[in-house]
């Protein structure tokens, strides 16, 4: 039984998430336009074979962990039985995928090939003889589209981060070593991802973008996309697409049916099977508290998909971007984060949701049903000061620096001043350079939207195909004074999965405002890159 959705909607510092399960009763406004957008459909956990007690089980594990968890989507016998975004993500802003975008590559190519245009056994010199280096080896001769596909490519190491310095990343790859057999040995290969999207933009002369768009990003009604290129204008493939939360949903139903939408046929059953089949042993580490069994990254790997424990198959991208397929379960769960530990947030989808799927219908679990809109409705990402009550000498710290400008040493940002300017619920702070000023409005214990193109932001794994710079990002930032000198704020850049973590200390009408983005803090030395930016009062 598939029921309509209500949808509650909380607003935060200018913030809205959609939350909720689904209930019977009218459909609201915001439910209506999904509809009518090409939205999934909606029901009741227990009416699908979920105990939302499970559901309940998982989010609260989650709460009380290491992992950071931006959205989560359940889909099971077709229909969305619970889904959430942490404030201030929402269900309509597109996410950051990161190597997540490899399973869409590996989508088109599955186009391309079911349109005649190659095969997967096609040598990849063939489709560059222009890009080739002086001398082609053995190997970069044998090299076939299944190897890049399977991350078999036969490199001794991951050329990515060398070959997106230059401006042919192409011609680059080509010319890069590779010492062993093709076919011979797994290495996670994004460089080889790069390459798939080059050569489908070569065949049909659109970016994998384009290209996938009436194929497949129209038909599932996924609107909205967007996908970084390298300095050529080609999508870059192993990285940098942006979709919401439902698309990665609709994305791993495609592939629970086989390739069939809506009873009509997108991609080949035979397609689907053949890109989430095991074709290649990652290597086996020894991992003394972990049995390889139980090892999610070493149990085969496709056409650029994860073969998972539980007979299931996911695509994923780095701190947790996830689209996971579990055809025994007919299931599919979307989640988005920042996490240093992947496999263990897919330990807590192992032991709080696998056993609440169920074969059949379950009777409504009112209570649980509660606490899990309580659980949506309070699910809240953390800012400074969140829970503590306001510091007593908080107005008079803010009114000794509002309205007052520091002239900053020089720095490697290029920037020259920062200004403070602060009313009862936000303090905006402005960054100036000679040409340009970037105003940052920061809501006091509250989420307050804007965007930035403040140099040094938003953080990033991988700098090939970041935007030029001066180009906005989208940005909820809150702060507090965690003392009568510091004033703390959080910048989440709600369209990638990252922060920073901005602390101004004020003395002796000097600041010192020090930047720590999430990257960094979940390292072994938590240090930014970014200098420390020393400023004197001058006005």
């Amino acid at each position: 039984m598939t029921l309509t959705r209500r949808t509650f909607l909380h607003h935060l510092g200018g913030g809205t998430v959609a939350l909720g399960v689904g209930a019977c009763g009218p459909l609201s406004g915001l439910a209506r336009a999904a509809t009518r957008s090409g939205a999934l459909p909606r029901s009741t956990p227990e009416a699908q074979g979920v105990e939302a007690a499970g559901l309940v089980a998982f989010l609260d594990a989650f709460a009380h962990s290491r992992h950071e968890l931006h959205s989560f989507m359940l889909v099971r016998h077709g229909a969305v039985v619970a889904e959430g975004w942490g404030v201030p993500y929402g269900p309509h802003y597109n996410h950051w995928l990161y190597s997540l975008s490899k399973s869409f590559t590996s989508t088109a190519v599955g186009f391309a090939v079911a349109e005649g245009r190659l095969t997967v056994e096609d040598r990849v010199v063939t489709f560059f003889p222009h890009d080739l280096p002086a001398q082609v080896s053995d190997h970069l001769a044998a090299l076939q589209v299944k190897h890049l596909l399977t991350m078999s490519v036969g490199h001794a190491t991951e050329p990515v981060r060398e070959i997106v310095r230059e401006e042919d990343w192409v011609r680059a790859f080509l010319a890069w070593p590779i010492p062993h057999p093709p076919g011979s040995a797994f290495l996670y290969n994004s460089a080889g991802t790069y390459m798939l999207s080059a050569l489908v933009q070569k065949l049909t002369g659109q970016r994998v973008l384009d290209y996938l768009t009436p194929r497949l990003f129209e038909p599932l009604g996924i609107e909205g996309a967007a996908w970084e290129t390298c300095p050529r204008g080609i999508n870059t493939g192993g990285w940098g697409l942006s979709v919401p939360t439902e698309a990665l949903a609709k994305f791993g139903q495609l592939y629970l049916r086989q390739g069939t939408w809506k009873g009509r046929a997108l991609l080949t059953p035979a397609w689907v099977a053949e890109a989430t089949t095991r074709h290649i042993q990652q290597p086996v580490p020894a991992t003394p508290n972990r049995p390889n069994a139980e090892n999610d990254w070493v149990q085969g790997y496709g056409y650029q998909f994860w073969r998972c424990t539980h007979a299931a198959f996911r695509g994923d991208g780095a701190f947790g971007q996830y689209a996971i397929v579990l055809p025994d379960h007919d299931a599919v769960i979307a989640m988005t984060g920042e996490s240093p530990n992947m496999q263990g947030e897919l330990d807590l989808v192992w032991k709080h949701l696998l056993p609440a799927l169920h074969d059949g219908p379950l009777p409504a679990d009112r209570a649980s049903q509660r606490r899990l809109r309580q659980q949506w409705r309070a699910w809240k990402l953390a800012w400074p000061g969140q829970g503590a009550a306001a510091l007593p000498a908080e107005a008079t710290a803010a009114g000794r620096v509002s309205g007052k400008t520091f002239q900053l040493e020089r720095n490697a940002l290029g920037l020259d001043t920062v200004s403070f300017g602060f009313n009862p619920s936000t303090c905006q702070v402005t960054f100036r350079t000679t040409a340009n000023g970037y105003p940052i409005a920061c809501g006091l214990r509250q989420w307050q939207r804007g965007e930035t193109a403040l140099p040094g932001t938003p953080p990033r794994l991988v700098s090939g195909g970041a935007p030029k710079p001066g180009t906005p990002a989208k940005l909820a930032a809150a702060g507090a004074w965690t003392d009568a000198n510091t004033f703390e704020m959080l910048w989440r850049y709600y369209e990638s999965p990252h922060h920073d973590t901005v602390t101004c200390r004020f003395a002796d009408q000097t600041v010192q405002v020090r930047f720590l983005n999430s990257l960094a803090q979940m390292g072994p030395n938590p240090q930014d890159t970014r200098p420390v930016l020393v400023g004197r009062l001058v006005g």
